[in-house]
This record gives structure tokens, C-alpha cells and sequence, in this order.
């Protein structure tokens, strides 16, 4: 039988998903860590050639596991996350480290768009939809412009660790239509890199890859560079999309009125709409996804990794512990707010030097409080962005869940809780590599449109919300919104 690899290239790990074109099982599955350097303070980089190896590893153990179960694979699709910044030679070898999304050191660069140069900021916003902050390569390159002009001079290209991979494999420099638009340097509605980016970043277009479409396929012919992966020659290569686009599409959260709401270290709430959307005060993001399919919403620094602090470094007990040790104590946790800004925040703050805080400590708090609204503070986050995007999209009727915060099922049915609607998880929490996948079933006329790859999404609880907890949470909720908003 044939089957189809989604990859989903993370900054935690890279994974990869095989299945055959009906979806009816999983054929094999592989992961492997890649690890994130912090040279200074505010700085976040990975090495690119542990993520090659890391990616080489994961391919070679997929099609053991595919050519074992007696299948062949057949296409190869690429889910990986976004902002990531390379600066490459010619032969597309890397000059230095890839900087992440979480990398803040353009926070100048980021803040002069939205003060100083406001005007430029809400002209490049409107053609490309990225929000100002120092996550995209645009305010990475202006940083790179004001304290490395030699390199931003010597580089032959700029580009993702997605590019830097499809580089090694294809021997092209190419980009998809859906990492493209988190760049802050692509025009989306002409389908090409804006001038009006590119001056202010200080870089060229032939420093910049070429912009293709998500479905966009290439045949895959070994090459010297790829030594030792383990794919057959002549499978085609599908070029693929984003991880929050396709983090909603394997979520089959398609339809108006669905939301995917996405924990992992950092998280997401978004809505898929069929045009692009702007909001008027820059707090949202809206990426190209195909077609009549945009992704709307607003990304937050501070989800899986709160629960981490709250592990290692408030309570030193582990995960497991922390979560039992939470649901000791009632909802709202007897007043006790957190305001879960460890690492600054993008949405709905855009403010990268914001701290967060414990508020309304009281004698009787416990540790076990601490470690609740915590976790509240979390969902309250996310939910006061998903506010912002309602009133852009209308109201969700249901969540789609994912990331590594759905294996709790307390967590979850804090979420339903709090939302006030259901909270639903797919039958696999491996939304990327299930969004590359349908993709790929698009891309090659499995199914004709993205809704009809949506209905084929398996899921599995269905969370139900508690009303009287939902009426603790809401007078929680205000009290909360308003502490953020003197921040």
C-alpha cells in the first residue's frame, strides 16, 4: 500500500507521521529532540546541522518501519514551525545558527515599527499580515542591518530551517506560500516579497527564496548532500505549510465557528477564514494556508513552559505531581490570579519585556493554588486573545485541542470549563504531521478541497463544560482582564 510522511519539523522535536492515502492506520512513526541554544540573554538558536541529523534520523526510522509493514512511501510533506532565520552561503551551507521565534534580541527593531515608525509598520502589516515583534525575520534582519551589516552583506540568502532542509534536498531555494506570510516579507495578496519589507530590512530579493504555493511538489533525486536518507528516488517531495496552518487543518478545524487552540512549550488560538483578514490595532496574525484558506488568530510565549516553571522551579516535583496537586483546589483557585508573562508575550500584549505575577495572595494559598492559576492563567491568556478574534470572526461553538497540554485531561476540561463549549481532541495529537498529510492529499487529487480533507480527521473525547464551574470561571476571567490590562 502506498503511503503518504507528513514532517513536522519543531523546536522541540522533529517527527514524522506515515499513513496510507485512506487513513485507516498508522503505518509507522518516528521523533527525535533537537536542542535550543541560549548564547546571551534574550537569544534562542539552533544548530541546523543537528536538525539535519535529527531530520535524517527520523526519515531513516520511518521507512524502516514502512518498508517492514510491507508499503511503500510515496510523497513526503513538510509541516515546520515559523520565524526561524538562516543566514546561508550560495551552496546553501549555513553561515551560523538558525535564530528561533523565540529569539528576542530585535525587540528595538520590533518596538520602532510600533512607535517610532508606526506608520511603516501598519503599511507592512496590511501587506503581509505578520503582527510587529521580534519572532519574524523581518525585525531579525533589521537587528542583523544596525549590529551585523558584514553579515547581512556576505549572506547569498536568507531563509527558514525549512528552506535550509528543502535546500539540502532539492538542491532549491524555495518557499511556501504559508511560511512565506510569517516572514513579515511577503506581499500575500501579490503573491511576491514586498518591497517595502525588504528596504526596511535591508535585504534584496535574490537573498530571499522563491515563493510556491503549499502544494507545490518536486521529485526527490539523491544528491551527495543527502547521504544517508533513507528515501527511494523519484518520490515527490510536497513543499507543504506552516505548523500553526496545519496544526488547524490536521485538527479539522476548517469550518467557520471552530477553533484550534494549540499548548505546547508556546501556544495558539486560531480560526481558518476564507479571506484574509487585518485586525486594526496589529494583534493578529493571518498566514496563507491554500487556496481560499487563511489562518487566522495570535500565538502567545507562555503555554507548556509555564507548567515547566511551575515543575522545576516553583514547586521542584514533576508534572505528573504538579497537575494532581492542581486539582485539589477549586476552580478559580480561591481568588488567586497569575498573569503567565515569563517570557514576554506576543499576543495579545506584543511586548516582548513584559514579566508576569502573582496577584491577590492571600494566607490561605497554597502551593497547590500557585500551581492551579497557573494554569488558569494559561487559558485565561489564550482566551482573552481568542476575544480579539471573535470579534473579527464571531464566536467558536466548539475548540479543536492539540499540543502536548491535551495528554492531561485535566487541563483540558479546565479548558471547556472556562471556554464555556466543548473541547474536542483528535483520535492522533500529531496535528502537523496529519495537516502535511491532507495537504499531500490535496496536492495530489485524493480529495478535491480542503473542507473534504477535514471530514476525514478521526477524533476522540469530546470535553463538556461544567456550567457552574464556567460561571466561577467567567467573574474570574474579568478580574483578570483587568489586571492585564494595566500591564
Amino acid at each position: 500500500m502506498n503511503c503518504f510522511v507528513g514532517v513536522d519539523v519543531g523546536t522541540t522535536n522533529i517527527k514524522a507521521l506515515a499513513m496510507p492515502s485512506d487513513l485507516s492506520q498508522i503505518v509507522a512513526h518516528a521523533s527525535a529532540p533537537v536542542t535550543t541554544l541560549h548564547p546571551e540573554s534574550g537569544y534562542a538558536e539552533q544548530d541546523p546541522t543537528e536538525i539535519w541529523t535529527a531530520f535524517v534520523q527520523v526519515i531513516n526510522e520511518v521507512s524502516r518501519e514502512v518498508t517492514d509493514a510491507g508499503h511503500v512511501i510515496t510523497h513526503v510533506a513538510f509541516c515546520t514551525a515559523m520565524h526561524s532565520l538562516l543566514p546561508m552561503a550560495a551552496d546553501g551551507s549555513s553561515l551560523g545558527n538558525a535564530i528561533l521565534w523565540s529569539d528576542n534580541r530585535a525587540e528595538e527593531q520590533a518596538d520602532a515599527l510600533r512607535t517610532t515608525k508606526a506608520d511603516l509598520g501598519k503599511a507592512i502589516y496590511a501587506q503581509t499580515g505578520t503582527p510587529l515583534h521580534p519572532m519574524i525575520p523581518l525585525c531579525k534582519l533589521a537587528w542583523f542591518r544596525e549590529h551585523d551589516p558584514r553579515l547581512l552583506r556576505r549572506t547569498a540568502h536568507f531563509g527558514s530551517i525549512k528552506e535550509f532542509l528543502w535546500h539540502k534536498l532539492t538542491g532549491e531555494f524555495e518557499i511556501d506560500y504559508s511560511i512565506a506570510t510569517a516572514t513579515g516579507l511577503f506581499n500575500e495578496s501579490k503573491r511576491v516579497w514586498s518591497e517595502l519589507a525588504m528596504d526596511y530590512a535591508g535585504v534584496r530579493v535574490n537573498q530571499l527564496s522563491t515563493p510556491v504555493p503549499t502544494t507545490y511538489q518536486r521529485p526527490y533525486q539523491p544528491r551527495p548532500e543527502t547521504a544517508g536518507v533513507g528515501l527511494p528516488s523519484g518520490i515527490s517531495l510536497v513543499i507543504g505549510a506552516s505548523d500553526g496552518c496545519l496544526a488547524n487543518l490536521g485538527a479539522g478545524a476548517i469550518k467557520p465557528g471552530t477553533a484550534t487552540l494549540t499548548i505546547g512549550t508556546s501556544g495558539a488560538i486560531r480560526q481558518t477564514v476564507q479571506k484574509p483578514l487585518r485586525d486594526a490595532q496589529v494583534r493578529l496574525f493571518c498566514y496563507f494556508l491554500d487556496e481560499g484558506y487563511y489562518v487566522v488568530g495570535g500565538p502567545t510565549n507562555n503555554g507548556g513552559n509555564v507548567l515547566e516553571w511551575v515543575s522545576e522551579k516553583l514547586t521542584q516535583q514533576d508534572t505528573a505531581t504538579v497537575l494532581t496537586e492542581a486539582a485539589t483546589v477549586s476552580p478559580g483557585s480561591d481568588g488567586l490570579l497569575f498573569l503567565p508573562y515569563l517570557q514576554g508575550e506576543r499576543a495579545p500584549l506584543w511586548d516582548a519585556s513584559v514579566r508576569g505575577a502573582y496577584l491577590h495572595v492571600d494566607w490561605q494559598h497554597t502551593r497547590a493554588h500557585f500551581v492551579r492559576a497557573a494554569l488558569e492563567g494559561v487559558l485565561f491568556n489564550l482566551l482573552s486573545i481568542n476575544e480579539l478574534l471573535t470579534h473579527h470572526t464571531g464566536p467558536a461553538r466548539v475548540i479543536h485541542a492539540n499540543g502536548g497540554f491535551a495528554q492531561s485531561t485535566f487541563w483540558v476540561q479546565m479548558l471547556a470549563d472556562i471556554a464555556g463549549i466543548p473541547v474536542r481532541l483528535n483520535a492522533s495529537n500529531e496535528s502537523g504531521s496529519m495537516g502535511a498529510i491532507l495537504l499531500t492529499m490535496k496536492a495530489v487529487g485524493v480529495v478535491k478541497t480542503l473542507d473534504e480533507a477535514a471530514e476525514r480527521v478521526a477524533f476522540g473525547n469530546t470535553f463538556q463544560p461544567d456550567l457552574e464551574r464556567h460561571t466561577i470561571y467567567r467573574a474570574a476571567f474579568k478580574k483578570w482582564q483587568e489586571a492585564q490590562k494595566k500591564l
